[in-house]
C-alpha cells in the first residue's frame, strides 16, 4: 500500500511530500482518503505525477519552469507474499523487504531515468511493478481490470479456482512435453530412414576400425618411437652395456655395496645412511636396466610394426575427416549412429507408444480444462449477479454487466485452459454488451469499476486503488451511495478518491485539499491535510461555492455526522 508520495518541480508543484495512513499499519487509522479542490487547482497534476512514478508516460512540459528536472517518488509497504518480491528477485534488484521505493526523473530536455530502491532500472520494470501495486480508475487510465488479458485470472481468483487452474497448467505442460517427445522422435525416425543406407555403411566401417578415444595420441607416440628405432636401439644397447659389463655401473654399485655392508656393524651405525643410499641406487639401476631390456625387446619384436601403426593412424584420420569430427570423436559417433539404426529398427513401435502417451496427455488436459470451464461458468454467473446488485444505487440501473466465457479454438489453448474470458457492459437497454473500457464514459467507467471492485475486494495484487471522476455527473443520493461503497471498499483496500462531490468528501476518514496559489511571477499548487474543522469548511465550500454560508456549514455538518 502507498506510504508516501514525494514530488519535486512537477508542472505547478515545486515541493510536495505526502504521507498516507495505511490500513492495518500500527499507529495509523485505516479508512477512505479523499482529495478535493477547486477546478484547476492541480488535482490532475497530482495524479499525473503519481502515474509517472508508476511507469506512466512522461508528457511534454512536465518540468516546472526554471527547474532542471522533475522528480517523483512513491513509497509502498509490501506484504511478505506480494508478487513484487518475485519481480525484484528476477531482476537482481536488492529487496528492502517491507518497503519498496519507485522513483522517476525527467529532465527539461525530456530524457528520463527510473530507479527501484535507488537502483537504476528501466521504465518498463517500473510500470510492471506499478501494475502490481496500484490501480488508477479514471477516464484516461487503462489499468488492471480494464485490460481483457487480466479478466481470466480475475474470474479464477473470484471463484476460488486457483487449484483447478494449477491442475490445468500442469496438464498443459505434461501434454506439451509428451507432444515434443513424439515430434522429436518422429523427426529422428524420418531422418534416420532417409539416411539408413549411409548409416549402415558408416557403422560397419567404424566397427571395422574399432576406434578408441585415445587412439591418436597412443599411436602417434608409438610411431614416433619406431620411426627413430635405429638410433633409439643403439642408445638402449649402449646404455645397457654401460650398466651391465664387468666394470659397468651396476657391477660397481654391487661391489661398493658389499664392501660397505661388511663394515657396517664395526662402524657402529656410521655407515648405515651410506649403505641405504647404495641399496636405493642399486635398486634403481637394476630397474633401469630391466626397462631398457624391455624397450630393446620391443624395438626388435616386429620390424613391420611401424607400417601397421601408420596404416591404422592414417585410416583413423581419414575417417575423422570424412565424418567431420576428430579421431577421438569417432567412438562416440559410432555409438550415436548405432543408436539411430536401433531406433529405426524399432521405430514404428516407439512412434506408436509416444503417440499414445501424447493422446493420453491431451485427454488429461481436456478433462482438467473442462472442469475449470465449469467452475468458471458458475463463478461468472455469481460475479454478474454480485456486480449487477451494485449498479442501481450507482445510477447505473439501466446498465448491464456480463462476464463472457467463450470456448477457444484448439490453436489458442494454453496453460490457462480453453476459455477466453472478458468483462462486458451495456449502458442502455437494447445495446449489445461491449468491452468495459470502450463502452462506458469516464464517469460511468469509474462507477462500473467501483461496483466490480466491490465484488472483487479480496482479489488481485494491487492493494491501492485511486478513483478519479467516480462522481462525474451525479449528486444527491447517488453520490452518497458512491461514497458509501467507497468507504466499504476502504475496509479491505487502500482507497484514494479525487472527488467533486460533498457527499463523498463528507464520508472521508482522511481529507487533503489541493489548492493553487498565484503570485506575481508564478502559480503553484500545494496539498494540505485537513483536520475536522477544516474539513467542515471544505465540504461547505463544495456545497455552496466560493461564498460559504452558515446554511452550507450546517448542511456539511449534517453530511459528516450522518456519514459517521
Amino acid at each position: 500500500m502507498l506510504l508516501g508520495l514525494s514530488i519535486r518541480d512537477f508542472v505547478l508543484i515545486e515541493k510536495l511530500d505526502l504521507a498516507f495512513p495505511v490500513p492495518g499499519k500500527p499507529g495509523t487509522a485505516s479508512g477512505l482518503g479523499v482529495l478535493t479542490g477547486e477546478t484547476g487547482a492541480g488535482k490532475s497534476i497530482l495524479l499525473d505525477a503519481f502515474s509517472l512514478s508508476l511507469g506512466g508516460r512522461a508528457g511534454s512540459g512536465i518540468v516546472r519552469p526554471g527547474a532542471a528536472q522533475a522528480v517523483v517518488g512513491a513509497e509502498f509497504s509490501l506484504a511478505d507474499d506480494h508478487p513484487a518480491h518475485a519481480i525484484l528477485a528476477e531482476q537482481g534488484i536488492v529487496d528492502e523487504g517491507a518497503t519498496l521505493l519507485l522513483r522517476r526523473l525527467v529532465g527539461a530536455d525530456g530524457r528520463g531515468r527510473a530507479f527501484v530502491n535507488d537502483q537504476p532500472t528501466s521504465i518498463g520494470l517500473l510500470k510492471r511493478l506499478g501494475e502490481t501495486l496500484v490501480e488508477i480508475q479514471g477516464q484516461f487510465e487503462q489499468h488492471g481490470l480494464l485490460v481483457p488479458v487480466n479478466h481470466r485470472a480475475t474470474l479464477d481468483a473470484f471463484g476460488g479456482l486457483g487449484a483447478d487452474a494449477a491442475k490445468v497448467e500442469a496438464a498443459w505442460n505434461a501434454w506439451r512435453a509428451a507432444e515434443a517427445a513424439r515430434q522429436s522422435a518422429a523427426a529422428a525416425f524420418e531422418q534416420a530412414r532417409r539416411e539408413e543406407e549411409y548409416l549402415r555403411h558408416a557403422v560397419a566401417e567404424l566397427e571395422g576400425l574399432a576406434p578408441k578415444a585415445d587412439d591418436e595420441e597412443r599411436l602417434a607416440a608409438e610411431r614416433q618411437l619406431l620411426r627413430h628405432g635405429a638410433a633409439v636401439g643403439e642408445a638402449v644397447v649402449a646404455a645397457l652395456a654401460e650398466l651391465e659389463h664387468d666394470k659397468g655401473g651396476a657391477a660397481a654399485l654391487r661391489h661398493a655395496h658389499r664392501l660397505i655392508e661388511r663394515q657396517a656393524a664395526p662402524a657402529g651405525g656410521r655407515l648405515d645412511a651410506a649403505l641405504s643410499a647404495l641399496e636405493r641406487a642399486l635398486s634403481e639401476t637394476t630397474e633401469a636396466a630391466a626397462q631398457l631390456e624391455q624397450a630393446r625387446d620391443a624395438l626388435d619384436a616386429d620390424p613391420a610394426r611401424l607400417e601397421k601403426i601408420e596404416e591404422r593412424l592414417f585410416a583413423l584420420r581419414a575417417a575423422a575427416r570424412k565424418h567431420g569430427t576428430t579421431v577421438g570423436g569417432l567412438a562416440g559417433l559410432r555409438e550415436r549412429m548405432a543408436e539411430q539404426l536401433a531406433a529405426l529398427d524399432d521405430g514404428d513401435a516407439r512412434q506408436r507408444a509416444l503417440a499414445a502417451q501424447a493422446t493420453q496427455a491431451r485427454e488429461a488436459f481436456v478433462a482438467a480444462a473442462r472442469a475449470l470451464s465449469a467452475g468458471r461458468a458458475k463463478a461468472a454467473t455469481r460475479l454478474d449477479r454480485t456486480v449487477s446488485a451494485e449498479l442501481p444505487p450507482l445510477k447505473l440501473e439501466r446498465a448491464k454487466f456480463v462476464t463472457r466465457l467463450e470456448a477457444q479454438a484448439e490453436k489458442d489453448w494454453g496453460s490457462h485452459g480453453t476459455d477466453r474470458v472478458e468483462f462486458l457492459v451495456a449502458t442502455n437497454p437494447g445495446m449489445a454488451p461491449g468491452p468495459i473500457g470502450k463502452i462506458a464514459s469516464g464517469g460511468e467507467l469509474s462507477r462500473f469499476m467501483l461496483a466490480l471492485k466491490l465484488a472483487l475486494a479480496k482479489v488481485g495484487d494491487a492493494r491501492t486503488l485511486v478513483f478519479d471522476e467516480v462522481d462525474s455527473g451525479i449528486g444527491g443520493a447517488t453520490a452518497a451511495a458512491v461514497g458509501d461503497r467507497l468507504r466499504r471498499l476502504a475496509r479491505s483496500l487502500q482507497v484514494l478518491v479525487v472527488t467533486h462531490s460533498p457527499q463523498v468528501a463528507a464520508l472521508a476518514d482522511h481529507h487533503w485539499l489541493i489548492r493553487k496559489t498565484t503570485g506575481r511571477a508564478k502559480a503553484a499548487s500545494e496539498v494540505v491535510a485537513l483536520d475536522r474543522a477544516a474539513r467542515l469548511e471544505e465540504v461547505a465550500r463544495m456545497l455552496s461555492g466560493a461564498a460559504i454560508t452558515d446554511a452550507a456549514r450546517a448542511a456539511a455538518r449534517q453530511l459528516m455526522t450522518a456519514g459517521k
